[in-house]
């Protein structure tokens, strides 16, 4: 009998395969993904030789600031202000 946990992927109506929205199983829980806060999360797996960690509320968080939200949606990197003289 194989046992599932809460980092197992589910499956789609599309047939395509995804982690589910919160991989927190922490206390307190962690900001949401949608939350202002969301990078204040935990990272459950870290890869910085591809520029990306992925935060226990299912945020992928890329080295250049860039975020991908669980749902899909992208956070375009946020870049600095350049000063003018």
């Amino acid at each position: 009998m194989q046992r599932s946990t809460q980092l197992d992927t589910a499956t789609t109506t599309t047939g395509t395969t995804r982690l589910p929205d919160s991989l927190c199983t922490h206390t307190p829980k962690c900001p949401s993904a949608t939350s202002s806060d969301r990078e204040a999360a935990h990272v459950v797996a870290s890869h910085p030789e591809q520029g990306w960690s992925l935060l226990c509320n299912g945020l992928l968080l890329f080295e250049d600031t860039g975020e991908l939200l669980p749902d899909g949606r992208v956070i375009a990197p946020r870049r600095p202000l350049v000063a003018t003289a």
